[in-house]
């Protein structure tokens, strides 16, 4: 699992990688990145599979911001992304949502 940040010097976006590696994701046939820049819809951000047989998606995320977010893993499996900058609790549940500082 990863998130890699790259930000852009002539827009106020930073690009978001988000990457599951295939031990995350084991089977799976399709994963999607869910969370408050997409307003948690569950198919609105699909990850594509990666040549190394995980899932990766790319984002522009407005700088200056913070972002909730999960991985959901064949529309029934929710995951965190455990190298997140943080987490908080979820209001649904007793878990936590990842969070990205752009």
């Amino acid at each position: 699992m990863s998130v890699k940040k790259r930000y852009l010097k002539k827009k106020p976006v930073c690009k978001v990688t988000f990457e599951l590696p295939p031990i995350a994701t084991g089977l799976a046939s399709e994963v999607n990145v869910v969370g408050d820049f997409n307003d948690w819809s569950r198919n609105a951000t699909p990850m594509r599979r990666a040549e190394n047989g995980g899932f990766l998606a790319t984002l522009d995320l407005k700088k200056g911001r913070q972002y909730q977010f999960l991985y959901l893993i064949d529309k029934c499996i929710w995951e965190v992304e455990r190298e997140a900058d943080r987490f908080v609790k979820s209001p649904y549940g007793d878990c936590e949502n990842s969070v990205i500082v752009v």
